[in-house]
């Protein structure tokens, strides 16, 4: 891969086949949704399915380029987002009241 980041790779995948024009935030999001649902479509009936891990990983960067797409056309960071959302989460989740219970922030 070249040094450009994988923002300006995705950019100019895009822009080569002037794709831009179909990547409203509306499509963009409902690609991150169809694509998420391709990767749970893996573990439908059995979760403990032999899946192989290169299937799994390419939906898996399916759904993150529709993401990093959809943070490029809102004008956003995906790292910085997600970093923000994770201060608000901690808040949410107090280590002391929250490590090792998968309990909703609200019953804690």
């Amino acid at each position: 891969m070249s040094d450009l980041s994988v923002r300006d790779e995705l950019r100019a995948f895009v822009n080569e086949r002037d794709w831009a024009q179909f990547h409203t935030p509306e499509n963009l999001a409902k690609s991150i949704s169809i694509e998420a649902a391709e990767l749970l479509e893996h573990f439908q009936w059995d979760a403990s399915a032999s899946e192989s891990e290169q299937e799994l990983i390419e939906e898996l960067a399916d759904v993150l380029t529709y993401a990093y797409l959809l943070a490029d056309r809102l004008g956003v960071d995906p790292e910085q987002i997600m970093l923000e959302k994770l201060e608000k989460t901690k808040s949410k989740y107090p280590t002391e009241r929250s490590r090792g219970r998968s309990t909703k922030y609200d019953r804690l």
